[in-house]
């Protein structure tokens, strides 16, 4: 039981020694205890400080060994093993910085996607990495492409979905413009256009706009219907309807 007493607390040196037959009780707890916090230290500690490791370089010169050494600071022994091997390879102990890991693309390439992306933006992740390749060399992951063009404010969104349009849609359309051939500026100051403004006596009516400058391909619309709307809009005082052809509003 004596060969297993390192630790240099003579607390606990003089108790196992002192208790007689309730010596092994006292060892045990004391030790438990000073693994328990040396567990709770090494689960804290992410570094070694330039100090600590002179201190166990120090120990290790004087003639202890690495598992005293390890029981003594609370350090798991593999890390001693490196840091001593260390020291006897090359005579230093500092920690060295690392700049992580080297990325894929130069920032030329990045920039070679930037402009591929926006003048093409149908053009898929998978398409945007073949192009690269084939252009400078470096191949990269469709993810690579996703985080570069992400960084740019580019995101992979779907195609615009347009109004179908149908045979009676553009007979409609046509006779709805000879109709409203003549009319005159006086006329035409009555009409508030739905371009501007979407009315809708629906509570929601699920139309969705994404994308850095909503930009026609990076809006999603929903099919609008051809039945007429009418509204009541309190600013004006004066009630509204909507054109089946959905390009303007009449005040009536």
């Amino acid at each position: 039981m004596a060969r297993i007493v390192r630790h240099n607390d003579e607390s606990v040196r003089e108790g196992y020694i002192r208790n007689g037959g309730k010596e092994v009780k006292l060892f045990t707890s004391a030790l438990k205890a000073f693994q328990c916090n040396n567990r709770i230290v090494m689960a804290q500690r992410k570094h070694l400080d330039d100090f600590l490791r002179g201190r166990i370089i120090g120990r290790l010169e004087c003639g202890r060994t690495q598992l005293e050494v390890s029981e003594e600071l609370g350090i798991a022994q593999s890390v001693i093993s490196r840091l001593w091997q260390r020291f006897q390879d090359d005579g230093n102990v500092s920690r060295c910085y690392s700049t992580g890991r080297p990325r894929v693309t130069t920032p030329n390439e990045d920039r070679y996607l930037a402009v591929t992306a926006k003048r093409n933006r149908r053009s898929t992740a998978s398409d945007l990495s073949r192009q690269l390749s084939s252009a400078t060399g470096t191949t990269v992951s469709r993810q690579t492409v996703y985080r570069r063009l992400g960084h740019i404010g580019l995101y992979a969104r779907r195609p615009v979905r347009c109004v179908p349009l149908r045979a009676t849609h553009c007979r409609l359309k046509l006779a709805w413009s000879r109709e409203h051939e003549l009319w005159t500026p006086q006329q035409w100051s009555c009409v508030m256009f739905s371009d501007e403004s979407r009315f809708s006596l629906q509570s929601d009516s699920r139309r969705i706009s994404y994308g850095e400058r909503q930009v026609p391909v990076t809006t999603k619309r929903t099919p609008l219907n051809d039945t007429v709307t009418v509204v009541h809009d309190g600013s004006f005082g004066e009630e509204l309807f909507l054109v089946p052809e959905l390009t303007c509003m009449f005040r009536v």
